[in-house]
Parts: C-alpha cells; structure tokens; sequence
C-alpha cells in the first residue's frame, strides 16, 4: 500500500465547531456513562479471584509464583501474568466498593472507543466512523466485564494506531512506542497479539517497498522496531514464562471446549458477529470493496479467532475498523465527489470531527466525575446474587462458628464457584485459573462430577479429604451426594447445593432454603 492512496479525511472539512467537542470526547462520555450502569461487568467469577489476587499482592508486597489459594494446587507453580490489572482492581474495590470496579473497567473501554473514533475520524466521515465504533462496542459487549482484558483494550487499539500511523508515512513507528508493550504484558497475558500485528505490517512494508533497496530499510527498521518490542514484553516478573502464557492456554483443547468464553459462538441465537458479518457481506457484494493481501490475512485471521472462541469478538471488532479503514476510505467514495459526500452528511457531525479543545475536555470530564463519584458512594452495583453462593457458604460458616475456617474441612466445589470462594477467604477445589490446574486436571474433575465414571466421586472425596462439597443444581454428582452413605444434604437454595461428610458436622440442625 503507497501513501499515493485517495484517503477522505473528514477531520479537515466540515463546519467549524465553535464548542470545543469531538467526536471521540463525545463517545468517551457516552460509553462511560452507559457501562458504568452496566451491573453485567461483574457477572464474571473470575471477578472476585483477580481482586483477592490483588489483595494478597497488596498485603505481601509481592507478586505470587506459586498458588496461595486452592486446597487441591496449594504451593504449586503459578504465574500471576496479570498481577497489574488485580493490583488495580483491587485498589477500586478497596477504595469504593464495587462500582469502583466497574467505573474502571467503564472508562478503560470507553478510552478504548475514543481512540478508535480519533483514528477513523482521520479517514471517513464521521457518520460511518461512528459506524464502525457501534459495530466494536457491540462485538466487544459480551466480553465487556471487570477483567484484566478491559484494561488491555485502550492499549491494544493505541498500538493498532501506531502501527497504522506509522504505514500512512512510510516509516517504522519509533522504538521508544515499544515500551508500551511493557505495561501491556504486565496487565494481560493477551499481549504477544502485539507482536503478530507489528509483524504483520512489517511484512506489508517490505511488500509495498518499490526496490530492493527500499525492501532493506523497511525492513531494518521494522525488524529494530519488532526487537524493542519484544524485548519489552519480557519486561515482566515472568519474563519469557509470560510471553509463552498464551500459546501453552491454547494447547489445553479439553478445557477451552469446556468454558463458555472459549467455545464458538452460538448461532442458534442472533449473534452480534452474525449481523456484523451480513453487513459486511453485503458492503463487499455492492461495492466491491477489497483489501491489500496482508490486511485481508489480518482481517481473516481475526474473522477465525473470533468464530472460534466468543472472546475474540472483541479483538475483531476494536481491530478490524482500524484494519479497514483506509482502504474503505479509498474506494467507498470513489463514485462520489467530496460535494456529495458533504451534502449526505449533517452538519453537526461533520463539526465534531475535529480535535477537542482543551477547556472542553477539562469541562467534560468534570461532568463526568460528578455521575462517577456519586455512583462509587452510593455503590449501587453488586455482582448478582444468583451468581454466587453467597447464602450457602454463610450457612456453613453459621454452623461451623467455632472451626478455625468456619467450614468442615475442604470443599469440592463448582468451576464457577471457586472465584467466590477465593475471595471470601476459602480455598477451593478448583477456579478460573484453568492454566494452573492443567488440562488433564480439569478433565478429570468434569468427568469426576459429570459422573462419566461413577468410581471416580467416592475416590476423589476420600483421597483428597473432601468434607463438604458446594456444587451448582442440576450437576450429575449431587444425585450420588444425596445417596452416598456417610453424606447428606445441608443447604439447599437457586444457586448452590451443599453436603456434609457426616462425621464433621456438629450442627444440630438441618439449614434448608
């Protein structure tokens, strides 16, 4: 791709704006203020275990390498790989309660779209830049929760910007940009992506180099570029254990077919990705829209992590409008003079496409501050009730008043259960931390409380000591629970159902909801 390209840049025409806003100011207010209703950003139970994560950084002045958790990994091996996003976290939660939680993980994304708009605002209208930031929010929203990932998005469409950038003028972006990856590598384990993209438009440098001479520089400079970068990831207390993070989760193939977040998406029901995918279709059937061969591997390549894990969806949909835009710019208006273009377009949205000024943003976000910190005191989110055993642990606890844990020695519990327990001060069986446990692990205890070998409960309860079990309704090993000689059922409610091995119970009578 040369820079000889028609590239409309909306951010040059139009209307002046005589009150100072933008577009991407305009899109940061509005998402901030729409997710940080959004109680759905804690319906997530590894929520709680990156929070208690950051608690125990906090209180040990030190990052975790073995588990300090579970009781069935205790002291094993552990990477903490994004021990920067729980320190955060749980320094909201500290200071204001959950809402805090969610207004961080509100304003990192709502950044996220700002940066996104600025950078399309420089080459289409702002009708279809805003398009495209609807088309992300929307893909991303079913992954949109209090985790690590949502502080990640900003800097993963920042560093899209400046590979971009850095394309449009011929040039490699400078090694100092690189420490970005630093701090990316230190709140989530998704960063080695960063790499694949500056990877990916070194090759479409050299590509579009006009001589063998030109093809050496590109390639001198991206190369230097790619080094820093890497170099920089490793700038974390895992080093090279971090950079391999990813790659080793995606060879655990029973436990990705296992969570919901890394299965394929649902078609069955209307799927965001389906709509986008349609709109898309028909965009490149009307209009003939075409890619350069390296952004149509990017595009695909995305379209494929994205059609095989929900949880990508929020990768195609923050990267692929940065991908597109320019060569969308290029050909969508190619029938149509600049004129025409202007007279389709109001008015007020061609005003807004500039930068905004700083009194306005000074303004803006003091307004913001007003709903935010009005909401933290009040703190009126919670992680729902129906999605954590909150009242069947507080049973136990109740009966148990004069054990030291407050409960009749280890639990068996649920995969989704193990977030809560983490940070209420019980150590699980099992959590969201698939990566410690392993894959053969979790294969055994989905075929253990699945009943796919009916031999396998008893042994596991009387091998690892289980003494009371805390499992979701409707799972197969409770039926063998109830009938088990030597357990019985202590609490019954919507959300969880407890047994007791007998000969530690010491309550004299039944707790049942």
């Amino acid at each position: 791709m040369t820079n000889d390209m028609p590239i409309l840049r909306s951010s040059s025409a139009g209307p002046v704006n005589g009150s100072g806003l933008s577009w991407p100011l305009l899109v940061a207010a509005g998402a901030f203020l729409l997710f940080l209703t959004r109680q759905e950003l804690l319906n997530d139970p590894d929520t709680y275990w990156h929070i208690a994560t950051g608690r125990w950084i906090y209180e040990h002045l030190a990052i975790p390498t073995t588990d300090p958790f579970s009781n069935s990994m205790l002291g094993a091996p552990w990477t903490a790989h994004e021990w920067l996003s729980e320190l955060v976290y749980f320094s909201a939660y500290a200071a204001g309660g959950w809402t805090a939680v969610v207004a961080v993980a509100a304003a990192a994304f709502a950044a996220a779209l700002a940066i996104l708009t600025r950078y399309l605002l420089r080459h289409v209208e702002a009708i279809y830049a805003l398009f495209f930031v609807v088309m992300a929010a929307t893909l991303a929203l079913p992954h949109l929760l209090a985790r690590p990932h949502t502080l990640a998005a900003p800097l993963l469409v920042f560093w899209g910007v400046v590979l971009l950038r850095a394309r449009e003028e011929s040039r490699a972006p400078s090694r100092w940009l690189a420490l970005l990856l630093a701090l990316w590598a230190n709140l989530h384990g998704g960063f080695p992506i960063a790499l694949l993209l500056a990877a990916a438009f070194a090759c479409e440098a050299i590509l579009a180099a006009t001589d063998t001479t030109a093809r050496w520089c590109a390639a001198r400079q991206w190369g230097s570029f790619m080094l820093a970068a890497l170099l920089a990831s490793l700038l974390t207390p895992h080093g090279l254990d971090g950079l391999l993070f990813a790659s080793n989760v995606h060879k655990m193939d029973f436990t990705l077919d296992t969570i919901a977040e890394w299965r394929s998406p649902d078609f069955h029901e209307l799927q965001w990705l389906e709509v986008w995918l349609m709109v898309t279709a028909a965009a490149v059937l009307t209009r003939g829209l075409r890619l350069p061969a390296v952004r149509l591997i990017l595009i695909l390549g995305l379209l494929h992590f994205a059609l095989r894990h929900v949880r990508h969806c929020e990768l195609l949909g923050l990267m692929g409008p940065l991908i597109i835009a320019e060569p969308f710019a290029a050909q969508w208006f190619v029938s149509s003079s600049k004129e025409q273009q202007s007279a389709m377009l109001d008015r007020l949205f061609a005003s807004l496409a500039g930068p905004a000024s700083k009194p306005a943003t000074s303004v803006v976000l003091g307004i913001l501050a007003v709903p935010g910190l009005a909401a933290i005191r009040i703190d009126h989110l919670h992680p729902s009730p129906e999605s954590t055993p909150a009242s069947a642990l507080r049973a136990i606890q109740e009966a148990f008043p004069e054990n030291p844990t407050k409960q009749p020695g280890r639990v068996l519990n649920s995969y989704d259960f193990g977030g809560y327990l983490i940070f209420a001060g019980v150590s699980p069986y099992i959590d969201g931390r698939a990566d410690l446990y392993g894959d053969a692990f979790v294969r055994q205890y989905v075929r253990t409380v699945q009943l796919e070998d009916p031999e396998l409960l008893p042994q596991l309860l009387a091998s690892q000591r289980i003494g009371w079990t805390l499992l979701k309704p409707g799972e197969p090993a409770i039926g063998v629970l109830d009938h088990l000689p030597g357990w019985r059922r202590f609490h019954v409610d919507k959300t969880a159902v407890v047994h007791v091995r007998e000969a530690t119970e010491t309550m004299t009578e039944h707790h049942r909801d």
